[in-house]
């Protein structure tokens, strides 16, 4: 907890608009394709196809898309960004697998790789200075 809490004073003095606007397209791309997949369970469906015999194909649905939808909108705000970041590296890390397992996509392949970077960054870097959880926290 302790390196959590130098973590949060380091970000906050090293925060600047560039990441805050790279921490709002974050959640809104990941918001876009909780939508994108919502409107096109098909495609979901199709995506995870390779990962079919290793985990439940109705569970892996419906966790999908609320995590997208709910994570996307948090993260964008910048409210409780490494908790809805860390409920999306399961899945992240699936689409990773699935280019690997499955048919390789070099575009989706390197968009999923690219969004788990910024992810695993701002797990451990914070929503920052410009962000709800800062304004909640300064609030008390």
């Amino acid at each position: 907890m302790r390196a959590l809490k130098l973590l949060n004073k380091w970000a906050n003095s090293h925060t600047y608009y560039p990441l805050d606007i790279i921490r709002i397209g974050l959640g809104g791309f990941i918001f876009y394709k909780g939508l994108y997949f919502m409107s096109n369970s098909l495609v979901l469906a199709e995506l995870i196809e390779p990962l079919k015999n290793y985990v439940g194909e109705i569970i892996l649905l419906h966790y999908v898309v609320p995590a997208h939808l709910i994570g996307g909108i948090l993260i964008a705000f910048g409210l409780l960004t490494r908790w809805a970041l860390i409920a999306q590296i399961p899945i992240l890390i699936g689409a990773v697998l699935i280019n690997i397992i499955g048919v390789m996509n070099g575009l989706q392949l390197a968009t999923a790789s690219i969004i788990l970077l910024l992810s695993l960054f701002f797990i451990v870097y914070g929503s920052g200075k410009h962000s709800a959880d800062y304004y909640f926290k300064m609030e008390q």
